[in-house]
């Protein structure tokens, strides 16, 4: 890959790092701050739902912020957008759409297939 294409893949993975990092601040800092009280059990219920259905998508996002370390990583020891199986240069397609892959669109597909066999 080129280094204006490593530029880019770099300030796109930067930005997005940035934003989850901000938004998990958010959300410690509110639940840090908030000592809400609730007369009705079913507010509080309500509350901790929302409360759980949250922490859920942060930690999903730890993981995704995990990976976009790992492929600014990558970038700076030269091996951003080569597949880790074939070792073939993944796709400027697939790496727009997902940036933090680490397969190419042909050996993801076949490691799906496998998952699938399995799971059957």
């Amino acid at each position: 890959m080129d280094k204006e294409g490593l530029t880019y893949f770099k300030d796109l993975l930067s930005n997005r790092l940035d934003s989850l990092i901000q938004e998990a601040e958010k959300t410690v800092s509110g639940m840090i701050d908030g000592k809400e009280t609730f007369p009705d059990p079913t507010d509080r219920a309500s509350m901790e739902s929302d409360r759980n259905f949250l922490l859920r998508i942060r930690d999903r996002e730890r993981k995704l912020i995990l990976k976009i370390k790992d492929a600014l990583g990558r970038i700076n020891d030269g091996t951003f957008g080569i597949c880790e199986v074939c070792e073939e240069e993944i796709s400027e397609k697939r790496l727009k759409a997902r940036p933090v892959t680490t397969l190419c669109i042909d050996c993801k597909t076949k490691q799906e297939a496998e998952e699938r066999l399995k799971s059957q």
